[in-house]
This record gives structure tokens, sequence and C-alpha cells, in this order.
């Protein structure tokens, strides 16, 4: 009597954990993420494709971590972010949407590497770097997939997101505490630090 038991026990405790969980969620799919990703590339997927106002290069996605892309989607859809555009476009994704967005744009390519670049326009902001290579490491490199990659990034669209941080436009506690205190000449010298290094790159818009 055991037996018949337990068979039936098995798939009622399956059922049982669905319903206290919910049905599990599917898994990312980047080629579903390629056909959705067509509006994004209309301002992504174009090199040196500038944002009007306030007027700055649109960042760069080729190469940046998938588990940030998911959690940047999900700020525009929140009050995390403020961008009229993306927050528009993030209003009508789903968390499947997201997740396959992500995984395509990810799956460009990891971001390119190179010896770590020190002098030029990149010197000024190397001691200054010191702080935030913990999360984003020594040449912009996130050893954490929920951080970005800063290498390679455009300076101009770094320096809107590190104001953005610092007025309000973008909330997160730990970059908040961490950018409160610079002046414009700090982030400038940060922006261009990372933006010396190779990394990041753009995903090309095919069609």
């Amino acid at each position: 009597m055991l037996k018949p038991l337990r068979l039936f026990l098995t798939p009622f405790a399956v059922l049982l954990g669905l319903l206290l969980t919910g049905t599990p969620a599917m898994a990312q799919d980047a080629e579903r993420g390629a056909v959705l990703a067509d509006t994004c590339l209309g301002c992504h997927g174009i090199k040196g494709y500038r944002n009007a106002y306030p007027n700055y290069r649109v960042p760069k996605l080729g190469g940046q971590n998938e588990d940030y892309l998911v959690l940047a989607l999900q700020g525009y859809q929140g009050d995390a972010r403020d961008h009229p555009t993306m927050n528009a476009q993030g209003a009508s994704l789903t968390a499947q949407d997201i997740k396959d967005l992500s995984a395509y744009f990810a799956g460009q390519g990891e971001a390119r590497t190179g010896e770590l670049v020190a002098g030029g326009r990149a010197a000024k902001g190397k001691e200054k770097v010191a702080v935030c290579s913990a999360c984003h490491g020594e040449a912009g490199i996130s050893p954490a997939p929920n951080w970005p990659n800063l290498a390679g990034q455009h300076k101009d669209y770094l320096m809107h997101s590190i104001k953005q941080y610092q007025d309000g436009g973008r909330k997160d506690p730990v970059m908040m505490g961490q950018v409160i205190n610079l002046t414009d000449q700090d982030i400038k010298d940060i922006a261009a630090f990372y933006a010396e290094q190779a990394g990041l790159f753009t995903v090309a818009y095919s069609n």
C-alpha cells in the first residue's frame, strides 16, 4: 500500500509546489530578443547616435553584462531611472521581454580587452576611479554581473549618468552615495578614464 501512496503523493507535491511558488519562469530567448531589439537598434545600433536633449551619445550595449541590462530595463519601468523615451519603451515590456532583450545584447560578444590605458586623456582619472574599481573593475570590466561594464563607454554618456545619480534622475543607494561629492571636473576625468579603455562596443544595426 505504501508504493501506490508514494506515487500519488509525488505528483501532488509537485502540483502543490507550483501553486505555492507560481509557474517556473521561462528561460531567456536571445532569438526572440533579436526580434524585439529591432526597435532598440534604431538608436543603440548606430555608432555615435545622440540623444536629442540633453545631448549625449546613447550608450553602447555590446559587451554589457546581461544581469545589469535586466536591472537597467527594470529601472526604466519604475522610478529608478528617468528618461522619457526609455520610460515609454520600458512600460510596454513584459518580464520575459526584458530577459530576452538582455540575453540578445549580452550575446553579441564579450567586452573587448586590452592593456590598461593610464596616460593621455585617461591620466587625470586614474587615481579618481580607485573607489569605483571594487564594483566596476580596475579598467572598467565589472567582476560582478549585476554591475555595468564601463570600459569603452562614451564619455558624455558616462558624465550624464553620474550627474543623474547626483540629482536623483537615477536612484541607486550605492551610486548616489559614491558620487555625491564629485565635482564637475572629477566627473569629467572619471568618464574620460573609462572611455579610453577597451571594452564596450556598438551592436550593429543590420536592417
